[in-house]
C-alpha cells in the first residue's frame, strides 16, 4: 500500500513538471528562431554599410590604425568581454565559454598584456567570479527576450572612445558561436580595431556619387556602425547558440519525462489490480467460496 501511494504521489508530481518543462522549451524554440532571424537581419543591413565603403574610401585613403602596444608604453592593454547567459538549462554553455575565456587569459598574459576582464551575463559572472577572475565590468542580459541593440550600441561607443583616447588598444570577445542545432563553438573574436572588408577596384561606383558630407565624419560614422553591427550579431550568434543548447536539453527532459509518466501509470494500474484481487480473494475466502491461501 505503500509503495503505491508513493508511486502515485511521484506520478502526481511529474504531472505537475510537465506543462512547466513543455512551456520553457516552447520558449526556448521561440528565442532561437527569433534569434536566427534577425542575425539575417544584421547581416543584410552590414551588406549596406559594405555598399558605402567604395565610395569613401578614395576621400578619406585606406583605413589605418595604430598598432597594439605599439607606443611608448610597451605592453598592450585589451578589453575581454566574456558573452554568457542569464538563466541556465543550458548545459555547459557558461562553463565552455568561461574554459575558453581562461585559456585566452593565459595567453595574453605570456605575450605581455593587460587584460581588463568583463562579463556579460548573470551566470557567467558567478562562475568567472567562483574562479576569482577579477571583473572590471559586468552586465545583466534580457531574461525574456533577445539582446537589444542599444546594449551593443552603448558598449561600442564607450570602447571606441576608450580607443580613440589611447587607453586601450583592441577589445576582443569571448562566446560561443552557433554551429548549428545544439552545437556551439567556445570563439574569440576581435572586434577594435575593426577589421573593414576592402572594396575591389570594379567595385567603383561610376559616375562618382556626389557626397555632401564630410567624407571623413562619414566614413567614422560607418566604422562606428560597423562595429556596433559586428558586436549586435555576434550577441544574436551566442543567444542561438543558447537557446538552441536549452531547447535541446528540455526536448530531451520532456521526452524523459513522458516515458516516465508512461511507466509510473503502467506501475499504478498494475498495483491498483493486484490490489483489488487480493480483495476479492479475501472476500471470497470470508464467505467460504474458495479455500485459504
Amino acid at each position: 500500500m505503500e509503495d503505491l501511494e508513493r508511486t502515485e504521489t511521484r506520478l502526481d508530481n511529474i504531472r505537475t513538471v510537465e506543462p512547466i518543462l513543455s512551456a520553457l522549451r516552447t520558449i526556448s524554440l521561440g528565442s532561437w528562431q527569433a534569434a536566427l532571424k534577425r542575425k539575417d537581419s544584421v547581416r543584410r543591413y552590414e551588406e549596406r554599410l559594405t555598399a558605402m565603403l567604395p565610395a569613401l574610401l578614395p576621400h578619406v585613403g585606406p583605413p589605418s590604425f595604430p598598432p597594439i602596444g605599439g607606443d611608448e608604453r610597451g605592453e598592450a592593454r585589451v578589453v575581454a568581454l566574456v558573452i554568457g547567459s542569464e538563466r541556465g538549462l543550458c548545459g555547459r554553455f557558461n562553463a565552455a565559454v568561461v574554459e575558453r575565456a581562461e585559456r585566452y587569459l593565459a595567453e595574453q598574459t605570456a605575450a605581455g598584456a593587460q587584460v581588463e576582464l568583463m562579463a556579460l551575463g548573470t551566470r557567467v559572472r558567478r562562475i568567472l567570479r567562483r574562479h576569482q577572475q577579477p571583473l572590471a565590468w559586468s552586465g545583466a542580459l534580457s531574461v525574456t527576450a533577445l539582446p537589444p541593440y542599444r546594449l551593443a550600441f552603448d558598449l561600442t561607443r564607450r570602447w571606441l572612445t576608450r580607443y580613440e583616447e589611447r587607453e586601450v588598444d583592441a577589445v576582443d570577445l569571448v562566446y560561443n558561436a552557433y554551429r548549428g542545432s545544439a552545437r556551439y563553438e567556445p570563439t574569440v573574436a576581435r572586434l577594435i580595431p575593426p577589421t573593414l572588408p576592402t572594396p575591389e577596384a570594379d567595385a567603383l561606383p561610376w559616375p562618382p556619387p556626389i557626397i555632401e558630407t564630410g567624407p571623413l565624419s562619414l566614413y567614422a560614422r560607418v566604422v562606428e556602425q560597423w562595429a556596433t553591427v559586428s558586436l549586435y550579431w555576434l550577441l544574436l550568434d551566442s543567444a542561438a547558440a543558447e537557446h538552441s543548447a536549452r531547447f535541446q536539453l528540455l526536448e530531451a527532459s520532456t521526452q524523459n519525462i513522458e516515458r516516465l509518466i508512461d511507466e509510473l501509470t503502467l506501475a499504478v494500474q498494475t498495483a491498483r489490480q493486484q490490489e483489488i484481487t487480493q480483495e476479492m480473494q479475501e472476500l471470497a475466502a470470508g464467505a467460504g467460496l474458495i479455500g485459504p491461501q
